[in-house]
């Protein structure tokens, strides 16, 4: 029995939230010695002041990079309440929540595994969920995607944890499906999510031509979206028919796509292929990504694998987008816990070798060690540095990858298993 065993739960919790909150003063410390600027968050700040002054939503360009809204008109509705702070307080408040939202986030992520083993053995009683959860946060603060998320004032966890507080509950639940869909309502992204559930859904009825749960929970996300978006084309009618008829559309409305920190498969090829637009052939790939990630996440949620689904689906959302950014990926905060998880549980070199690649991804912050910056430099990388900066979306295929090897090992236990009860029934026959 392991030290920590020994040590009852009482104990350990404050023991985990005092490295915790160490954890999170000495990143706190950090940022406001590099002096910040939480751009995004100001973004947020100036449309909620467009919102309450009347003003041209998406003719906004504020913050001395001349920023646009790119957001539908339900998230600035829900950014006027900053308009009512002072930027420091703003500032403040920004960091706090987002730290609380990371603790949160991880809760949520170990709720979803189901357990995580404790540390020193892997036979041991599970950790408690919210002592696991602070150790996980005070590590994960320091991952680029933490780092950057609070860095610009960035709303990322926020949707995970709307996202995950959805899946993480019963799907027969009344009311699973309205986090989903209020974070499709604040950005397009988590829309997948409700895709996922109906083909679930759909696969799970196939001949049975029941009701599932899992499309009664993609109902109530469309609703729920289709609601909050209504709610902005009252408030905003203008702003509302502009972005939906328009800005949609313009994807380079949100960035360059070769830019070093666009981490989807559009931004891969555009530096691979030295293009500013990859065209047909990011079409292609991301139609193939896609195709490939629902098919993960819809086989991970029938054999009851719901945090592989999950995240599954969170990493295909973020390939084929058009732009997704470094700080999009928080999602590797529950991608590494499930696979550390297996490691323990399961050992093996190879899987412990890739536990610790998947952290140093996320941890080394490489994506930046290569040319980037004014001048469109990320059009004349070379191999060595286009493949530091694909690292995230290395991760995310070889993470559903390892969900298609673990489809094909299920399958082919199953039909071993179907072997068995046949050739036990013809021996009994045989008697």
């Amino acid at each position: 029995m392991t030290v920590i065993a020994l040590v009852g739960a009482r104990h350990r919790v404050p023991l985990a939230a005092g490295a915790c909150l160490l954890s999170f003063t000495a990143f706190w410390l950090a940022q406001r010695a590099l002096d910040v600027s939480m751009i995004d968050l100001m973004v947020y700040r100036a449309e909620g002041e467009t919102v309450r002054a009347g003003g041209d939503l998406y003719a906004l360009r504020t913050t001395e990079a001349h920023l646009p809204t790119t957001y539908p008109p339900f998230a600035a509705l829900l950014f006027t309440p900053l308009t009512l702070l002072d930027t420091a307080d703003m500032r403040a408040l920004a960091t706090l929540g987002n730290l609380l939202l990371l603790v949160t986030f991880a809760y949520l992520a170990i709720r979803l595994i189901g357990s995580l083993p404790s540390i020193g053995h892997a036979r041991v009683k599970a950790a408690p969920r919210l002592e696991a959860a602070l150790w996980v946060s005070a590590l994960a603060v320091w991952a680029e995607p933490v780092w950057t998320t609070l860095r610009y004032g960035q709303i990322n966890l926020l949707l995970a944890v709307l996202v995950l507080w959805d899946l993480s509950r019963h799907p027969a639940h009344r009311w699973a499906g309205l986090g989903i869909g209020i974070a499709a309502a604040i950005k397009l992204t988590p829309a997948l999510f409700a895709v996922f559930l109906l083909l679930t859904g759909a696969a799970q009825a196939a001949g049975r031509g029941q009701w599932r749960p899992p499309v009664r929970h993609a109902c109530v996300a469309a609703l729920s979206f289709t609601g909050a978006t209504l709610l902005a084309a009252a408030l905003l009618p203008y702003d509302s028919w502009r972005f939906w008829t328009r800005m949609v559309f313009e994807a380079s409305r949100v960035g360059l796509p070769e830019d070093t920190a666009n981490q989807s498969l559009r931004g891969v090829l555009s530096r691979l292929l030295h293009t500013e637009e990859p065209g047909i052939w990011w079409a292609v790939a991301a139609a193939a990504a896609g195709a490939l990630g629902l098919a993960v996440a819809v086989g991970a949620a029938l054999r009851g694998e719901r945090a592989r689904a999950a995240v599954s689906c969170a990493v295909t959302a973020l390939l084929v987008s058009p732009v997704s950014w470094s700080h999009h990926w928080v999602w590797c905060v529950p991608m590494a816990l499930l696979v550390w998880t297996e490691s323990v549980g399961r050992g093996g070199r190879a899987r412990w070798t890739a536990t610790g690649a998947l952290v140093l991804v996320f941890c080394s912050y490489a994506l930046w060690w290569v040319p980037h910056g004014v001048g469109r430099l990320e059009l004349g990388q070379n191999y060595g540095e286009m493949t530091l900066s694909a690292l995230y979306v290395g991760a995310a295929f070889a993470f559903l990858l390892q969900g298609v090897g673990r489809r094909t090992r299920s399958g082919i236990k199953q039909d071993q298993a179907g072997s068995s009860v046949i050739e036990r029934d013809q021996a009994v026959a045989n008697e």
